[in-house]
């Protein structure tokens, strides 16, 4: 069984197309202005307007309150919220509720205490993303910042929710961080760049196909 691949970040029609094209299950598109990877709900409802049902389109919000994320909704259509700020457990689970969407929440690694942190999680969101934390600097951004973590942090580790893999992977290092970490689904944003925010469909495709390659 193949992997399966969520191409995060994706602001233009060409990469989109190419990300379906290529098996991807999800989609990410990303409501956090600092990020030069940021869509306004108007251009993701129209970047979504080709998607075939069956493939997942993610908003990536961070802490952002209600009416952010109800004015995405109400322009986009977005299937899954993903939270990838310090969102508290109930603040996951109130949003969950109103906007009656599934939640993935995003947790940051670095050291095995933060892997048991996760734990708060797992009975509110749907789904847990393993991202590597962010540098120390005051323009890092929360995800999309090209950095791995130890994967063995989270080998071998029985989740009661789904889980999927992200931080600075790349078609090169896929192979490797599944057969560590044992991820059964992956999360790609700056790995399938050529410059923070400009994805290369050449990339896209090749990430894709090892993702299905492997399994």
């Amino acid at each position: 069984m193949s992997v399966a691949a969520k191409i995060c970040g994706l602001s233009t029609e060409a990469a989109v197309t190419t990300a379906v094209a290529g098996g991807a299950a999800y989609l990410g598109f990303v409501f956090y202005p600092p990020s030069p990877r940021a869509v306004t709900p108007a251009k993701a409802a129209r970047l979504c307007a080709a998607v075939p049902s069956g493939i997942a389109r993610v908003g990536l919000f961070v802490d952002a309150d209600d009416d952010t994320i109800g004015a995405v909704l109400a322009e986009a259509p977005i299937n899954i919220l993903q939270f990838h700020g310090r969102e508290s457990p109930s603040r996951v689970a109130d949003a969950r509720l109103r906007f009656a969407r599934p939640v993935m929440k995003a947790v940051a690694i670095a050291a095995p205490e933060d892997v048991l942190g996760a734990a708060r999680y797992e009975e509110v969101a749907d789904m847990l993303l393993f991202d590597a934390k962010p540098p120390r600097r005051p323009d890092a951004l929360p995800g999309g910042n090209g950095l791995a973590f130890d994967w063995a942090l989270i080998a071998g580790r029985s989740w009661r929710r789904e889980w999927m893999l992200s931080g600075g992977l790349t078609v090169e290092l896929l192979p490797e961080a599944v057969r560590i970490s044992g991820a059964a689904s992956v999360d790609v944003s700056s790995g399938v760049e050529s410059h923070p925010g400009e994805k290369d469909l050449d990339k896209i495709r090749a990430f894709l196909a090892a993702a299905r390659a492997l399994g």
